[in-house]
């Protein structure tokens, strides 16, 4: 196994530290799974390892896991199904793609990890490192939840507040990278994190002996969108499953590049200017695997939604008083649901991640 450039096609070992190809390029896995099967889902694992077999890792992860994966999905109406996913060790879906890189940086010798994230993923990020032994600094975009702030610290890690946008807290973030040679585990730009995500659709399968109809997914960096992508092609390989569901992919209202780009059929983002959102998950101005997300959203006939600002607190009361208590993000993927059966109709049968939980962005 071996990483492959997005853009120039280069093969690199999985052990470099290089965050990137000499070209620019992001790296991808140089990974075809086997076909997938009931009888390969190792039962007496209680974790998102349990599917293993289809992924891209060797033992190092026992050593790193925190249980993380295997959260119900519950009902909340006649149409909607949510995938509990912040019932998590960090509290966010986030430590799926966590739990993956943290262990490929252990397993090649990294004593030493930064990463920027709006919040959670750096959160998820830094626990791993903890729990692996490796030293850890995040840097985060003033604004962000103080909760998450606190969680990051409390794992042990430095927690770099940066003054302006979250694009330009990643820029900060990459400039010490290229700086001092440090490792950059990242959730956008390292490809391991995608082999944690994916688990998402599998876990699906196996509780629901189907795939829903819809599946709608918050897409900022789109480590989720890209990951269940995956997951969802690698069934469709496999004959699990003989059509792709519906995906709705949702962006903030006030920051949208990449519903913008769909919009006007453009293979890369669309240059926007990110206004404060309650959203803060998913407002990424540049998202660095903007090309990849428009052409699944393309080969797969991906609608885009706005999540309106104005409805994102209702929409979470609302989820309150059926007992389901989520943070402002989430909030924003029913917020968008609502505005999708507005566009479209009902979306009968839709799954709803649940990203966050409500704890982490009472502010």
């Amino acid at each position: 196994m071996e990483y492959i450039c997005s853009k120039c096609g280069k093969k690199m070992s999985v052990s470099t530290k290089d965050p990137k190809c000499s070209c620019g390029g992001l790296w991808d896995l140089d990974f075809i799974p086997p076909e997938f099967s009931y009888d390969d889902i190792d039962r007496d694992e209680w974790s998102m390892f349990r599917y293993r077999k289809f992924m891209a890792v060797d033992d190092s992860w026992k050593n790193v896991s925190l249980g993380e994966g295997m959260t119900p999905v519950v009902r909340l109406d006649d149409n909607v199904l949510l995938k509990m996913d912040y019932f998590m060790p960090t509290l966010s879906y986030k430590d799926r793609g966590a739990a993956v890189l943290v262990s490929h940086c252990k397993k090649i010798g990294v004593d030493y990890i930064v990463q920027d994230s709006s919040g959670n993923a750096g959160n998820s990020v830094a626990a791993y490192a903890a729990r692996a032994g490796i030293a850890c600094e995040i840097f985060v975009p003033e604004g962000t939840s103080p909760k998450k702030i606190n969680m990051i610290r409390a794992h042990g890690a430095t927690c770099t507040v940066v003054p302006g946008t979250r694009d330009h807290c990643a820029e900060v973030c990459r400039e010490k990278v290229a700086r001092e040679g440090v490792y950059y585990a990242n959730h956008v730009y390292n490809p391991f994190f995608y082999e944690g995500t994916k688990t998402y659709i599998y876990e699906v399968l196996e509780q629901l002996h189907r795939i829903p109809g819809h599946i709608l997914i918050p897409v900022g960096n789109g480590t989720l969108f890209l990951g269940v992508i995956k997951g969802l092609e690698h069934l469709l390989a496999s004959g699990i499953i003989d059509r792709m569901p519906q995906i709705i992919a949702v962006q903030s209202e006030y920051c949208d590049p990449l519903l913008k780009a769909a919009a006007d059929g453009r293979d890369s983002f669309v240059e926007v200017n990110p206004q404060p959102t309650l959203a803060e998950g998913i407002a990424i101005g540049v998202p660095m695997r903007d090309k990849k997300i428009l052409e699944y959203a393309y080969k797969h006939k991906v609608r885009f939604i706005h999540a309106m600002e104005k409805d994102i607190l209702k929409a979470r009361e609302l989820l309150a008083l059926k007992g389901v208590y989520c943070e402002h993000t989430t909030a924003a993927n029913y917020a968008a649901y609502i505005n999708y059966c507005e566009k479209y109709g009902t979306a009968e049968d839709c799954l709803i991640t649940m990203c966050g939980a409500g704890l982490k962005s009472d502010h």
